[in-house]
């Protein structure tokens, strides 16, 4: 498990907006432990924030627009992209206008950045998105297709196609994050020609140039027609006999189809946890990529906490002997038969629950239940192991529970379950005295939870 983390100090990038045209100012500022990624608009009287999350989603024409109540910013994707690459969890973002600028038309000033103030490491525990089973969500009409598949470690497949002469199909992949500077950064957003009319209907792309976007001619037009679309954006004229790339050389062959990878990653990160599984996207754009974070940002409300992972052909840190050197309890009492992982403040236990257990003889001999004080009792000797594990010679020691508060519980435990226990202490240890936060899982569902306070003594 890896830690949060923030910037290390502040820093400021300016340019115009590619949709409004404005002169723009963002500013990213470190922020504390579990604040998360969140966008004030310093312009308004008010400075409302709002976080950056799936939710707030309410445009995806060529850009993500978040909106809370009258606060709203626009074409958010790059940024995010690069908070997400380098594992930033906590950040301010002031912008000055309802809109991101766009810079280059790519996020490599803002990794250029990150990279010249460095990253600093922070105490809380990052918090991932455990891609459990297959997750796929398509849009039939446009042919875009996303699936999450299960991983150790995040990756992104990319494929892109347009009927286009000079832009049909690229592929780009991105195996490891720690290319991201280098292989995606820098790859820059495109426009066709024959998108630029409608889209200044629209009252868009008002600060659009060939300093900030790709732009592919690729459906022939009168020089005359060509020349006056020039003078509108007040670039230079073109061959109109001439198919091709407007802006001159590519960063990469598969410039596009990077750029759009680019985007994925931004969009995903507003499910407001880094994931762990890998991604393919079949014609990505912002609306598929934001539908997918929305359907995902629901699943985690239904639960506060995934389940921790346990694979049991890996090793136990602690089997049931190393338990006992530590616990008192002996059968037919102690209920941890494992500890799969231990931290400085969380600990992940173990209970295979079996026909066999004394309790069902009579809890209840014709409808066998695990009684829910006994599951309670199970986590308080998983944090039991926890606080031990905090003090030099924890055989030494006994550890004794003062208060039990907020358990619920939520299904029945039956025989053949596996309950998996996760317990968290939120701050240090004080006076011997620590407070920890328990959930016990079935099938990855929590099945009882509940709040400890448990004192450490030592043995007389």
């Amino acid at each position: 498990m890896s830690k949060q983390n923030t910037i290390k100090q502040a820093f400021t990038v300016s340019s115009k907006g590619l949709h409004s045209g404005l002169e723009i100012t963002l500013t990213f500022v470190p922020a504390p432990e579990n604040h998360g990624i969140k966008i004030k608009r310093v312009d308004l009287a008010d400075q409302p924030v709002m976080d950056a999350v799936a939710e707030y989603v309410t445009e995806t024409t060529r850009g993500t627009v978040l909106k809370k109540g009258e606060m709203q910013v626009s074409t958010i994707e790059h940024a995010m992209s690069a908070l997400y690459a380098f594992g930033i969890d906590n950040c301010l973002l002031e912008v000055d206008a309802p809109e991101f600028p766009i810079l280059d038309g790519s996020a490599k000033l803002f990794v250029e950045n990150i990279l010249r103030i460095g990253i600093e490491e922070q105490k809380a525990e990052k918090d991932y998105y455990i891609v459990r089973k297959k997750i796929e969500y398509s849009i039939p009409e446009t042919g875009a297709k996303i699936t999450i598949l299960p991983d150790d470690t995040f990756s992104l497949d990319v494929h892109i196609g347009f009927k286009s002469s000079v832009l049909s199909n690229q592929f780009a992949s991105l195996s490891s994050l720690d290319n991201y500077a280098t292989e995606i950064s820098n790859a820059r957003t495109f426009v066709f020609v024959r998108e630029i009319e409608p889209l200044l209907q629209m009252n868009l792309i008002k600060g659009g140039d060939l300093k900030n976007a790709i732009v592919i001619y690729d459906v022939l037009k009168s020089q005359d027609d060509l020349d006056k679309l020039a003078d509108l954006m007040e670039q230079p004229h073109h061959d109109a006999s001439q198919l091709g790339y407007l802006s001159g050389e590519l960063n990469f062959d598969n410039e596009p189809a990077r750029h759009k990878l680019m985007d994925v990653i931004g969009d995903l990160a507003l499910i407001g946890k880094p994931i762990r599984g890998k991604v393919i996207a079949t014609y990505p754009g912002h609306k598929i990529n934001t539908d997918i974070a929305k359907i995902i940002r629901k699943e985690l409300k239904k639960q506060e906490i995934q389940a921790p992972v346990y694979d049991d052909t890996v090793a136990p840190l602690m089997d049931v002997n190393a338990i006992k050197k530590l616990l008192p309890h002996r059968w037919p009492f102690l209920m941890v038969d494992k500890i799969i992982n231990i931290r400085e403040k969380v600990i992940v236990g173990v209970k295979n629950v079996t026909a066999n257990e004394t309790f069902f003889m009579g809890h209840f001999p014709d409808e066998p239940v695990m009684p829910g004080v006994l599951i309670v009792e199970a986590m308080a000797q998983t944090g039991g192991l926890l606080v031990l594990n905090s003090v030099e010679n924890p055989e030494t020691y006994s550890t004794y529970f003062l208060k039990i508060d907020s358990v619920k519980f939520r299904q029945k435990v039956v025989p053949g379950d596996t309950l998996i226990f996760h317990l968290e202490m939120p701050d240090e240890m004080r006076r011997g005295c620590a407070l920890m936060k328990g959930h016990a899982f079935v099938g990855g569902k929590i099945v009882c939870e509940a709040e400890f306070m448990a004192q450490i003594v030592k043995n007389k």
